[in-house]
């Protein structure tokens, strides 16, 4: 059996039941065995069993009381997985479904996801499973200050800098960073994602699902295509899956899908820009369901199903798929439906969307398929960009910062292609990601030596 087995079978033993972690340990590991023989110096200082550990992690009790005076506890979590190449860096995820073996592998994705943006960052990752679904304002300012309470002591802006992910939107930073900013009783750079009158940067909202489309663009440009007049389908209706719905429709695509937790909308005469104003407005200010979008369009509504489900059951056409909502939301059946049904290209806003059995369909179908580590790395990208405003203490301007984002995008994909190549992977974006953001932080541990 070879290393990079040995570690595999190490890691499902001493932690059987992360199942989501297995995952993504199998499906960068199983990349790296050309870097084994390329690089035996990595072998020797075991660096691949020690980058699958985190450095540590954190769990402990968020009490807090609701606005009738009950008292609830919740878990919280962080875990600092790798700070080989700078401060942890990674979003924190409130929701129920919440636990150590999703936090492991969004953790451990993101050590090579930042990797890949070529800023000095780190991977890491926390939350809890606190669900703000029918919370009040103050229910969750309450919560949020609890969990700082503990939370503070852990991060830092030389040491782990928090943001936003699942659950956590610019409200719940802004609890948040205040409290920090208390207790501490300084104005530093600990998270990003702010907003913009307390050190946010313009454009981190919409830099995940901007950079989500840069990447799919520049991957059609390998076969001399682009978004225009492309039916796309979106999935997700946060700020990854709005914002990548305003840049797709600025490049000239047609995007019919936006979904949550509880129905897919399909729209196929588009979701324009006064479609998607509507959206920003019920999902962000009213907190409301996408279903409502399709009650006032009246367009159809699929309950209890995601868009990939509704291609596979409806037979929706679909050129091509940007997966923003949460981890295997695509399996091998919805990707055959996919490719069936005309699709050329999965760019992934999210982490991990697609499962092994439709990864491997997409690559054996020669679909354009780019990781979310790579795909969207845009939001970290950008939060990387905020963490140097406030390190210099200057605010760029909107074109600045959406100028710096398109070129690291771009510097991604290029990185992709060209490690793939090198490594006799021509094509394959899964093994250039992983391969390219693996060897920097393998470099810069070996440089350490054993700590």
């Amino acid at each position: 059996m070879s290393i990079i087995q040995d570690v595999i079978a190490k890691v499902k033993q001493i932690d059987p039941d992360q199942h989501e972690f297995h995952q993504a340990v199998e499906e960068v590991l199983e990349t790296l065995e050309p870097t084994t023989k390329r690089h035996p110096e990595f072998v020797k200082a075991n660096i691949y069993e020690r980058i699958v550990e985190p450095e540590r992690t954190i769990i402990f009790r968020v009490p807090w009381e609701d606005d009738k005076g009950n008292v609830h506890v919740n878990r919280g979590f962080r875990i600092q997985f790798n700070n080989a190449i700078g401060p942890f860096k990674g979003g924190l995820r409130f929701h129920p479904s919440v636990n150590l073996s999703i936090l492991k592998f969004l953790g451990f994705e993101q050590i090579f996801k930042n990797s890949l943006t070529s800023l000095p960052m780190g991977g890491s990752k926390g939350g809890s499973d606190f669900d703000s679904k029918g919370k009040s304002d103050r229910e969750v300012m309450r919560f949020c200050q609890s969990f700082m309470r503990e939370l503070f002591r852990h991060v830092g802006a030389e040491c782990d800098v928090p943001a936003g992910d699942i659950g956590v939107g610019g409200r719940e930073i802004g609890y948040m960073f205040g409290y920090d900013k208390k207790i501490r009783n300084e104005h530093t750079g600990v998270f990003t994602g702010k907003g913009l009158a307390y050190g946010g940067s313009l454009i981190r909202p919409e830099a995940t699902g901007y950079g989500c489309v840069y990447f799919a663009a520049e991957m059609l440009a390998t076969r001399g295509l682009d978004f225009k007049n492309k039916i796309v389908a979106i999935s997700g209706a946060g700020n990854v899956a709005q914002y990548a719905v305003e840049k797709v429709n600025q490049m000239g695509g047609r995007v019919i899908s936006l979904c949550d937790s509880s129905a897919t909308i399909v729209d196929e005469k588009g979701i324009d820009a006064k479609k998607l104003d509507y959206v920003l407005k019920l999902k962000n200010v009213k907190r409301g369901r996408i279903k409502e979008y399709a009650d006032k369009y009246n367009v159809l509504c699929v309950e209890g199903k995601n868009i990939w489900e509704s291609i596979k059951e409806q037979g929706i056409k679909v050129d091509i798929a940007l997966p923003c909502a949460t981890q295997n939301e695509i399996d091998g059946a919805c990707a055959k439906a996919m490719v069936k049904n005309g699709c050329i290209c999965v760019s992934e806003g999210a982490n991990m969307p697609s499962n092994p059995d439709a990864v491997k369909i997409f690559q054996d179908n020669n679909v354009l398929y780019g990781p979310g580590k790579a795909a969207n790395a845009g939001g970290v990208a950008t939060s990387g960009l905020e963490m140097s405003q406030n390190s210099l203490k200057l605010s760029w301007t909107r074109e600045e910062v959406d100028a710096r984002l398109l070129i690291i995008m771009k510097t991604i994909h290029k990185a992709c292609v060209e490690t793939a190549e090198a490594y006799g992977r021509k094509g394959d974006y899964v093994a250039g990601a992983n391969i390219a953001g693996f060897t920097k932080v393998a470099n810069a541990m070996l440089a350490y030596g054993i700590v």
